[in-house]
């Protein structure tokens, strides 16, 4: 399975030496040499290999010459089922439970899944749940025994400059270990997945990498490796993993509902930049400016407004918008937060409870022919316009307010997970099934 690639996106390994203040064994018993075999030897155990075998859709557009034969009501498309496999990595992370957190990359369209531990043991494994928005998937190891877990370590408290290991199976080759640093913390804005607020990390990451882990010198797991920026796959040195901290949420999340029922804050607005900070007086230069606070949500009822910069989240520091979506959005519905908030120039906590993703949600982002919809969970069941705005293209479709969508091409749906899912698989033409009043219908957009 290859590891997810940006524009130009792999890492340069390093030898570090670290200073023996640290507290790390890494002189053997016998001479002086600085080695990390004693700590890989006790978490190497714990980090697998998978491999996986699926049927992946494959969609073709048929050439305007053959389209003639079919007539205008004709298919414009063939569908097509072709096997793939692939090959990745995953970390043992409960070993009672045989828990395994890898990508969703690795394992997405699989339908059978084989763990391969370092010592040669092989099982099979099933999935628990998946968010293909932050990239994370969990799996259950069938009948293991005598498993060994990663303990997780606290990826708040990581440093620009702390050495880390990533362990992985790059190119298939098995089981390899990198050593690097830790070059930048808070990385988004790549387009490497929806949800971004990656470590970044010279330690080096190839291809087969993806889901692997990224430890501290102590072997406390604190990211799970990711993505990789070079030219054509190529290791350059920039390589990012998904921090600890935010997978733990994620994790627990999957394990409670088999699903991420993910918290919304309520708010729109971007980085503080130096002209805003320099506008509103404020002596801060990173955080989250809050342009709007939407109505009735989690930061409304908390008491946050407009021109508010967030700061902090639960005393950990905040340096730009995206950095607070990440954090809020990984964190499950419900869920206590506090804010340190900068106010004419003031500091000031707040306590909010995170509302549900599924409360109210702007469409346009899962189907351009939703744009203009508002949506919301019916208590009849699917997920009910609650706003359309005039001239919008919902509304050319022929959305009404108050219509309820209850499926995607004969697929019911009653979450916005399951809409986003229905939608992101629907290819160009999705039929969506509407109640309206007591009778129901069928719109067919396109351009998905």
């Amino acid at each position: 399975m290859k590891v997810k690639f940006i524009a130009v996106l792999a890492i340069a390994s390093a030898l570090i030496i670290a200073p023996v203040s640290a507290g790390i064994p890494f002189f053997g018993d016998k001479d002086e040499t600085p080695t990390l075999a004693p700590m890989l030897e006790e978490v190497t155990p714990a980090v697998v290999n998978i491999s996986v075998k699926g049927k992946r859709e494959v969609r073709q557009r048929i050439p305007d010459i053959f389209q003639y034969f079919f007539g205008p009501g004709g298919p414009r498309e063939q569908v097509q089922e072709r096997p793939f496999q692939g090959l990745g990595s995953g970390v043992i992370i409960n070993a009672d439970e045989g828990y395994v957190v890898t990508n969703n990359h690795v394992i997405d369209g699989a339908s059978e899944i084989l763990v391969t531990l370092k010592d040669g043991r092989q099982f099979d494994a099933e999935v628990i749940g998946t968010d293909d928005r932050s990239d994370i998937a969990l799996l259950k190891i069938e009948d293991g025994e005598n498993l060994t877990e990663l303990k997780i370590g606290d990826s708040t408290k990581l440093r620009v400059g702390d050495f880390v290991v990533a362990i992985g199976n790059p190119f298939g080759l098995g089981q390899t270990v990198t050593s690097g640093i830790v070059s930048a913390l808070g990385r988004s804005g790549l387009g490497i997945e929806e949800i971004e607020n990656f470590i970044q990390t010279d330690a080096a990451i190839n291809s087969g990498n993806s889901g692997g882990a990224l430890v501290t010198l102590d072997g406390q797991l604190i990211g799970i490796n990711t993505a990789i920026l070079g030219p054509n796959g190529g290791n350059i040195g920039i390589g990012f993993a998904i921090p600890a901290d935010m997978m733990q949420n994620l994790v627990q999340q999957l394990i409670e509902f088999g699903e991420v029922r993910r918290g919304v804050l309520g708010v729109r607005g971007n980085d503080l930049t130096h002209e805003i900070a320099k506008a509103l007086d404020l002596k801060a230069n990173q955080g989250a400016f809050i342009a709007e606070v939407i109505p009735e949500g989690a930061a409304d009822k908390a008491g946050l407004k407009s021109g508010d910069v967030i700061v902090a989240v639960n005393g950990e520091k905040i340096r730009t918008f995206a950095d607070l979506g990440a954090r809020v959005s990984t964190l499950g519905a419900g869920k206590e937060l506090k804010l340190t908030v900068l106010r004419d120039g003031e500091e000031q906590k707040f306590e909010v409870v995170l509302s549900a993703d599924d409360q109210a949600v702007t469409a346009a982002a899962l189907h351009p022919a939703l744009d203009g919809l508002t949506l919301a969970p019916s208590e009849q069941g699917g997920l009910q316009v609650t706003a359309i705005e005039e001239g919008s293209m919902a509304e050319r479709y022929g959305i009404r307010k108050d219509d309820v969508i209850i499926g995607v091409n004969r697929s019911p749906v009653n979450t916005m997970s399951a809409l986003r899912e229905a939608l992101s698989s629907a290819g160009n033409v999705v039929a969506l099934n509407i109640r309206r009043g007591n009778s129901q219908l069928y719109l067919v957009l396109r351009g998905g």
